[in-house]
């Protein structure tokens, strides 16, 4: 494999930064290989000799650990905001970059809807969509007058595919440890098709999987009959209906016992609707309003009633910063700004950075009924 220079050091950097120790030449050439595909560890072992002693410390045979100091001597991605509303900070950056550079411990709660397989959101597949071209976006026809929102088709996914979105959220998960404190929520939108890789590479990442909320909802995906053969099968659905979103649910460990979690960190738990009614797994959940889609037209719009009840319970006491390091739109934020929290988003796409400092102030101002 040829890497652009720097991209293989860069990568060791991040692992060894978010691991916050020494490691051995096969642990990070599993790590890097985890973000870069396959990556020999010969290769790795000679970014390593050639980026010491000024980054890398060698600190046994066959073990090495970043210097202290040197994270002078390492692009970082620059933290400076691009949109501020309310209570949000936008950032744009790409979100692995932004991670890798954010101060450990320093988020509470992250609630996150991401491009799943990285294929649907490549430029390539933006375009087919702006186009009603579809590929691996499914464009429904429109129905009783209602023009239905593009689906990505995640049954289109090859093996390869899939263990591109496995690295994909195995490399989240490590960073995010990083940045969250412990007991700090991680809240994941996935689909049924999907939701079963994305726990399992988060959790193998270091979080602990703590199970899933179910989003009900029609979302139009499956159902359909045959495709070219629909006459011919009339009484037959290719798979069920989807009438339900999983969001993995997971968490950074614990330190000791939640009520000593509470008391240092203010996290380890949901916070209560009520003193009668817990925080509960199944939120039933309406199909984004066409007002909210006037306001911020993003294909993976999640509605405001749903997002604010999430993020309200994510932080247990009320107390803490919520991270979306896909924020898209800014509707997460925009929720978290409508219940009175904090929130950063991080946004590497400039159009939807464009998009969110309309939407954001705009999205946190409507007046819904809150089940809360």
């Amino acid at each position: 494999m040829t890497s652009a220079p720097g991209v293989i050091r860069d990568s060791i950097f991040r692992f060894l930064s978010a691991l916050e120790r020494d490691a051995t030449v096969a642990e990070i050439s599993d790590a890097v290989a985890l973000q870069l595909g396959s990556v020999t560890a010969s290769s790795v072992r000679s970014y390593l000799n050639s980026n010491a002693p000024e980054v890398f410390e060698r600190t046994a045979r066959g073990r090495y650990r970043i210097r202290s100091d040197a994270e002078a001597n390492v692009r970082h991605v620059r933290l400076n905001p691009a949109v501020q509303s309310g209570l949000a900070i936008l950032y744009h950056a790409d979100c692995f970059d932004w991670l890798a550079s954010c101060a450990p411990n320093s988020i509470h709660a992250v609630v996150t809807d991401p491009p799943y397989g990285i294929v649907e959101y490549s430029e390539k597949e933006l375009t087919k969509l702006r186009a009603g071209k579809g590929g691996v976006w499914r464009v429904p026809p429109s129905f009783d007058g209602n023009r239905r929102a593009p689906l990505p088709r995640f049954t289109v996914l090859n093996e390869g595919d899939r263990d591109e979105l496995y690295r994909f959220f195995r490399r989240l998960g490590t960073l995010l440890g990083r940045a969250v404190v412990p007991g700090g929520n991680v809240l994941v939108a996935s689909n049924p098709l999907l939701s079963h890789l994305v726990a399992s590479a988060m959790a193998n990442a270091g979080l602990e999987l703590r199970g899933y909320l179910a989003r009900l909802t029609m979302t139009m995906r499956g159902g359909d009959r045959p495709k070219n053969a629909h006459q011919d099968f009339p009484d037959v659905s290719v798979m069920p209906r989807s009438q339900w979103e999983p969001w993995v649910v997971l968490r950074r460990p614990l330190e000791g016992r939640v009520q000593d979690n509470l008391r240092k960190w203010k996290t380890g738990g949901f916070r209560r609707l009520s003193d009668e009614q817990p925080f509960g797994d199944v939120i039933r959940s309406s199909p984004t309003t066409r007002s909210e889609r006037l306001i911020a037209p993003h294909p993976s719009l999640k509605p405001q009633n749903f997002l604010r009840q999430v993020v309200r319970a994510s932080l247990p006491l009320g107390e803490g910063v919520i991270l979306d390091p896909f924020a898209g739109s800014g509707s997460t934020l925009a929720a978290a700004t409508a219940v009175g929290y904090p929130s950063i988003g991080v946004e590497a796409d400039p159009k939807f950075i464009r998009l969110a400092s309309d939407a954001m102030p705009k999205l946190a101002s409507l007046r819904q009924i809150d089940p809360v």
